[in-house]
């Protein structure tokens, strides 16, 4: 039997090319070697927690479902599905916060970065006592909802009820798999079985991809405004980059170079030929280049692996028969296993029908 690999991304917008170099391309190469029985899923109850507009929910979806599918997931290889349909991870959801304590979520990286941008708490006044007092005080216009405190509990349970052996993540959800691991065990324990597995980080194997944004320094993200998506045109994508940050350039050969600089470089390394990459690190090194000319190089490179990608998107974004029948065979898939996994924790657990 395969090893089962599972990883979600939340359906907060768009895909950028850090999620393509990232993720995505990864986990189509995973699908093609077979190897694993590779789940891949949008998490639509995740993004809950930021209280998107309905509309705007739903858009998202369905434009990383069809992101997803572009990029070269196979629904007849892979299990694609939405999170929200599969009602199993709901309840599963309300069974395992009964075993979750309140303090080790409050303790969570995650949750207290969420919250001190949801309460507008400074970063040089946001040691731990207050944040828990503005968490539990009595202003009802601050408020950190439910959702997002326990959110490391409905991570878990996508990995839990799937029996994932293997889930991708990066440094900033490392905490998250541990607490699963944690919550496995515990279930375990209260309950005198060996019935949940303990998840392990899946490695692809080489230097962990990290796709830089445009702004100079950082990884690209949604948050930071710095990203080049996969549906951006060429006209907007040529923009993007004829704007990213640079220097005054090198002034002395073989100068080391300044974070922005290194961020181009990187870029050019993902896109572009190793002696594309070779003639403008040369460039630099001998204080001839020319960040115009680096520029349009990029931008055209990334051109060359995006245009392709968003052709497919758009295509696929308006055959809704194709999306419904990718989503309905991927839900089908993943309920038959998550069904089977909740009735087993009901049982467990004491939760027994009379009929």
């Amino acid at each position: 039997m395969k090893e089962i690999v599972l990883s979600g991304i939340r359906a907060t917008g768009q895909l950028h090319l850090g999620n393509y170099y990232g993720a995505l391309s990864k986990f189509v190469r995973m699908q093609e070697e077979g190897i694993y029985d590779s789940n891949f899923f949008i998490a639509d109850l995740h993004a809950l927690t930021t209280h998107p507009d309905p509309k705007i929910l739903h858009n998202n979806v369905k434009s990383i479902l069809s992101e997803y599918l572009a990029s070269g997931l196979d629904p007849e290889k892979s299990t694609i599905f939405v999170q929200s349909d599969v009602p199993e991870i709901s309840e599963l959801y309300l069974l395992l916060n009964m075993h979750v304590g309140i303090g080790e979520l409050m303790r969570t990286a995650s949750f207290k970065d969420k919250a001190r941008k949801q309460l507008g708490i400074k970063t040089e006044n946001d040691n731990d006592d207050n944040i828990e007092k503005e968490i539990i005080g009595t202003d009802s216009n601050k408020r950190v909802n439910a959702g997002l405190l326990t959110y490391p509990t409905l991570m878990a349970v996508d990995i839990l009820i799937q029996h994932a052996d293997h889930v991708p993540v990066g440094k900033d959800q490392e905490q998250h798999l541990e607490l699963t691991r944690r919550f496995a065990r515990r279930f375990n324990s209260v309950y005198g079985v060996e019935y949940f597995k303990e998840p392990a980080n899946f490695n692809f194997g080489g230097a962990p991809v990290k796709v830089p944004g445009l702004d100079g320094s950082g990884k690209m993200g949604k948050s930071e405004g710095n990203c080049i998506y996969l549906l951006d045109d060429e006209k907007v994508l040529r923009k993007k980059v004829m704007r990213a940050v640079t220097d005054e350039g090198p002034k002395e050969p073989n100068s080391p170079m300044s974070e922005p600089i290194k961020n181009l470089f990187t870029l050019l390394e993902l896109v572009s030929t190793p002696d594309k990459v070779k003639f403008f690190t040369d460039a630099y090194n001998d204080c001839s280049i020319r960040y115009g000319d680096l520029k349009k190089e990029l931008a055209q490179d990334i051109i060359n692996v995006t245009a392709p990608i968003r052709e497919r998107i758009i295509d696929i974004q308006n055959n809704d028969e194709y999306l419904a029948k990718a989503v309905r065979m991927g839900a089908e898939k993943a309920r038959a296993r998550a069904s089977k996994t909740l009735e087993e924790v009901r049982q467990i657990m004491g939760i027994k029908r009379f009929w």
